[in-house]
């Protein structure tokens, strides 16, 4: 299928009902602003937590104005959730797709879904995988439903009713999720063309950027593309900060210079790549051909290589310490988030602790509260308290998120401690 651009109003969708498999970071806010366009909409979760929150219109997690379009979805009665499928016109599956030990694709979440989905499905239904996957994902999605509905098929073929599978993969960023969902641009590749232009009437009810229609493997590929190319720019910069700290020269400074040449737009480099994007897609890429991937397997071997130099830069300022204090500031995967999925910055804490036992690790609490991630929560010396006092107890400050509050610590309060700034934050002030 040749890339096409969507007309609105090319199909008329006989859609009211949506059910949104997976209401995580993407199926909630997805969710919610299908019920405010006034479709009835009912999220499906296996977390009894956040199907309660839902339904009492609070947001279990941190998105700016999320929770303005959930309470409002709610009292309104467009939204609801629940533990089980319902029957509903169209399924959207936000489920996770985590990699596994060898780095390829875990699709077992996609496929319970498809499970669940096939017992109540009917002829005509559309079917959207929005999870972020490998190419194929879509048809091995589809195959699990069909193989419990032989009664079903994807084209209208052989004397069978036709269910229509798509993919619509999300392009947008934490922290601006209800902003881009809206505004952004939509890659829509179907199974077969008819899917793909019905799945573009249920998005254009709230999409103004552009819907470009293509082929669902295609599609697929292409928000795999994307991150991948973000990774291996990352790695180029990554890779600049430790060959520049082996040279002594500010890698900063030397990103600032070079990007002065008009055609040069080097990024900055961090702690790390973290988040279920940047961090994971590319491996999808590398597992769907290891022979010819070898450049987004290296990028993807600097990053997740880059938290082992700062451990080493922190334990290098601790030495001779019996017991050090070592402040760290930040556990997301990125600026003004709560979402530690794949988060350099947690990988570092949970090393320091284990590398040196007789440590204390004393995370600057911002936006998680008290609350430590499950694989920091059982380690004896990481705790999580208030970052001034934090702060205050250490013998070395490690900057691992250049959350916007960070920007309220003084000059003063670094005075005399080993500080090791992965983001270049305080360059100007410490």
């Amino acid at each position: 299928m040749n890339t096409q651009t969507y007309n609105a109003g090319e199909a008329a969708t006989e859609i009211s009902t949506v059910a949104v498999v997976g209401l995580g970071y993407i199926g909630l806010p997805t969710a919610a602003i299908l019920a405010g366009k006034g479709l009835h909409v009912i999220g499906v979760d296996v977390n009894p937590y956040t199907v309660e929150a839902v339904n009492e219109g609070r947001v279990p997690f941190i998105e700016p104005d999320l929770g303005v379009h959930v309470a409002g979805a709610v009292s309104q009665g467009h939204l609801t959730a629940q533990g089980s499928v319902p029957e509903a016109d169209a399924y959207i599956v936000a489920v996770p797709t985590p990699f596994q030990d060898d780095k390829t694709a875990d699709l077992v979440y996609v496929e319970q879904a498809a499970r669940n989905i096939a017992a109540r499905i009917r002829p005509g239904n559309l079917v959207i995988l929005e999870s972020t996957s490998p190419p194929g994902t879509t048809r091995r999605m589809a195959d699990v439903i069909l193989a419990l509905r032989p009664d079903l098929s994807a084209e209208a073929n052989g004397g069978k009713d036709a269910v229509l599978f798509a993919h619509c993969p999300e392009r947008v960023l934490p922290g601006k999720i209800m902003i881009e969902l809206v505004t952004n641009d939509r890659i829509i590749g179907g199974l077969t063309p008819e899917a793909a232009t019905a799945a573009a009437g249920l998005y254009s009810t709230f999409c103004q950027g552009r819907i470009h229609l293509t082929d669902a493997a295609t599609a697929e590929m292409a928000k795999l593309v994307e991150n991948a190319y973000r990774d291996v720019n990352i790695a180029f910069a990554n890779e600049l900060s430790v060959i520049s700290s082996n040279l002594g020269i500010d890698v900063w400074n030397l990103i600032e210079l070079a990007n002065h040449h008009p055609r040069v737009n080097i990024l900055q480099p961090g702690p790390g790549v973290g988040g279920h994007c940047i961090a994971v897609d590319p491996w999808f890429i590398v597992s769907a051909d290891p022979e010819n991937s070898r450049l987004i397997r290296t990028a993807r071997e600097v990053n997740d290589a880059k938290p082992g130099h700062v451990i080493a830069e922190v334990l290098t300022a601790v030495e001779g310490i019996e017991t050090p204090v070592i402040a760290a500031l930040g556990l997301a995967f990125k600026a003004n988030i709560d979402d530690t999925r794949e988060s350099p910055a947690v990988e570092i804490v949970r090393r320091l602790a284990l590398e040196n036992p007789q440590a204390q690790i004393l995370v600057g609490r911002s936006f998680l509260g008290a609350t430590l991630p499950d694989e920091l929560a059982p380690l004896p010396n990481v705790v999580s308290t208030v970052t001034d006092e934090a702060i205050a107890a250490a013998d070395a400050v490690v900057l691992l998120v250049d959350h916007d509050t960070f920007r309220e610590i003084r000059p003063e309060q670094l005075a005399g401690k080993a500080v090791i700034d992965t983001r270049g934050f305080w360059r100007t002030t410490a």
